[in-house]
């Protein structure tokens, strides 16, 4: 413990290792989706460390090496180390009475049963926090596959409207055309009575044509025979038979 508070001052700026369960993942994940105005980088999310931090010879922080490292290179920590357990045990600041070798024995059983026991200890424990992740975040994903599932459902309604969309653009075009189809229907009846109406004028005009010629003919009979006396009538036709005759004599003499 007295390590840990000693370290305190220079975790900061010392980079700790950590790990991350499907519990952090997912949370990873979703901060990939996040609004670009959250600052990440100076703000990151924070991540549940799984795993203890590094140590060396099983109790010393790795985080000391590292910073004896910077300061008096590798060598630094274990001579800093073995000095003051050299000034302690001469200045006999500490002494190594019959407790000392008690507690000796135990830390030997201690990493003794540490190192038979531990893997398997640590594989339960681990097995026990993933049945608890998972546990925990059971409804979670039952909310995310809901929600999953109502995009889909949204997105299909999306393309339904579309496809209406598409329908309703479809049936104006039909009826544009049948409204192009009337339009050129009644074009051509309206062409069709006008042709009618043309005929039937020209008809008229043609009829009252041949009736004015018809009473022209007639009046100028009806004149010339009026103007035609009988005497005139009878010259006429006297004279008509004398060139018939004479007529006749010259064919008889030409024979």
């Amino acid at each position: 413990m007295l390590s840990r508070i000693a370290l305190k001052p220079v975790r900061s700026a010392i980079p700790i290792r950590m790990t991350q369960t499907s519990a952090t993942s997912n949370a990873a994940a979703a901060a990939t989706t996040e609004s670009p105005e959250r600052d990440l980088v100076n703000f990151p999310r924070p991540v549940r460390q799984e795993y203890p931090g590094k140590v060396r010879m099983g109790f010393i922080p790795d985080e000391w090496f590292q910073f004896f490292y910077s300061k008096t290179g590798v060598t630094g920590p274990y001579t800093f180390g073995l000095g003051l357990a050299t000034y302690l045990c001469s200045k006999e600041i500490y002494i190594m009475e019959h407790e000392f070798y008690t507690g000796l024995s135990i830390a030997i059983m201690g990493v003794y049963a540490v190192k038979k026991l531990g893997p398997a200890t640590a594989k339960f424990l681990d097995a026990e926090v993933a049945k608890n992740d998972a546990e925990m975040n059971a409804g979670r994903d039952l909310a995310i596959a809901e929600a999953k599932a109502r995009i889909a459902v949204e997105k299909v309604e999306q393309d339904r409207a579309l496809g209406m969309k598409m329908l309703f653009d479809a049936k104006r075009e039909n009826v544009a055309l049948q409204l192009e189809a009337a339009y050129r229907e009644q074009l051509v009846k309206v062409f069709s009575e006008t042709k009618k109406r043309l005929d039937y004028q020209v008809e008229v005009q043609n009829v009252q044509r041949n009736l004015e010629q018809r009473h022209v003919v007639d009046w100028v009979l009806r004149s010339v025979r009026a103007a035609v006396t009988p005497e005139q009538e009878k010259a006429t036709l006297s004279q008509c038979i004398a060139n018939i005759k004479s007529l006749a004599q010259q064919n008889t003499v030409r024979i």
